[in-house]
């Protein structure tokens, strides 16, 4: 697929994909929603990539969702809006699920205001770095809807259930510094420097076993809901395949053949 609303960019084995709509500070159309998932799909089938950066072009991350969709929706004949909505709703979430559940590391890198979907869409990657311009709102409550990109489930994962709450019930802004004492936010850097960085760091966690990583993501997405019992099993379950996998004999046998020349 040919991209217009997006850009993928892989560097040394890690992927930058930004939304570039900057006349629209990257709202999620219809149509950039479909290269996204497409993209998406891409990184997480390509078994060079090893890590994954999010960004927007331009002065935002992602302003939301589009307006002029919401308009074309709620133009819709009436007996057609609820099966739409649900329909709009399963591509939003499967977005989300591709993000959240990409099988290596996601960073976003979020150089502007994240609004609405785009503050859910920063908080569906593993890592937030923000730069001094970045700034974080749940609006949703000022259309008259609820956070639906996974807002609902994050958020409290990250500020706490009564926080996630007033920032959700009242859709204030949120600067970077205040973003990152309440833990939206893991790093802060230079807006010169973001997406570098942000690379750097992405190098830095991707590096180790793809296998290791990609298992152990997927339970950890899952532990605030298992129980220990049903961690330790899939861990072990996990653990096993990492018996088989490459990267753990070539690691074994390179400290074997070190501790060997050392005798």
């Amino acid at each position: 697929m040919a991209y217009e609303l997006i850009t993928l960019q892989v560097h040394d084995s890690i992927a930058t994909l930004t939304l570039n709509r900057p006349d629209k500070r990257n709202a999620m159309s219809d149509d950039m929603r479909t290269e996204f998932v497409d993209a998406l799909e891409r990184v997480a089938a390509d078994k060079t990539i090893k890590a994954l950066v999010l960004t927007g072009a331009g002065k935002g991350f992602c302003a939301g969702g589009d307006i002029a969709g919401m308009q074309k929706r709620m133009n819709a004949p009436t007996g057609e809006v609820g099966f739409n909505g649900w329909h709009r709703q399963q591509r939003v979430h499967h977005v989300q699920a591709l993000l959240h559940t990409m099988p290596k590391p996601v960073i976003a890198a979020v150089n502007g205001a994240a609004s609405g979907l785009g503050a859910d869409t920063a908080l569906a990657c593993d890592f937030v770095i923000a730069s001094e311009w970045a700034s974080f709102t749940w609006s949703y409550i000022h259309r008259g809807i609820i956070p639906d990109g996974g807002g609902m489930y994050f958020l409290p994962r990250r500020v706490g259930l009564p926080r996630a709450k007033e920032l959700i019930f009242t859709g204030r802004v949120v600067k970077a510094d205040e973003a990152v004492s309440l833990g939206i936010v893991d790093r802060t850097t230079s807006a010169e420097t973001l997406v570098a960085d942000a690379q750097a760091w992405a190098a830095e966690l991707g590096k180790g076993s793809a296998t290791a990583l990609a298992l152990t993501k997927t339970i950890l997405n899952q532990s605030f809901e298992l129980s220990s019992h049903n961690v330790f099993a899939q861990g072990s379950q996990a653990q096993g395949i990492c018996y088989t996998s490459s990267e753990h004999r070539a690691s074994v046998e390179a400290f074997l053949a070190k501790s060997a020349a050392k005798e």
